[in-house]
């Protein structure tokens, strides 16, 4: 039952940091109280690797 529960828990804080990137840092904006995480969720994204328009144009070919 703990397991459900700590599963759970960690499924609302997962949903609410996507549902707070979404409203804020995704569109260029600060985050009102909590600046520092709209700060780390954009360095975040920005080092994540993104494919170019062309390279995925050649993964539907291939």
């Amino acid at each position: 039952m703990l397991f459900v529960a700590l599963a759970v828990m960690l499924s609302l804080v997962v949903s609410a940091v996507v549902a707070l990137y979404v409203a804020y840092p995704h569109r260029g904006e600060q985050m009102p109280v909590v600046p520092w995480l709209g700060d780390a969720l954009g360095r975040a994204v920005e080092s994540a690797p993104v494919l170019a328009d062309d390279e995925r144009d050649l993964q539907r070919l291939g």
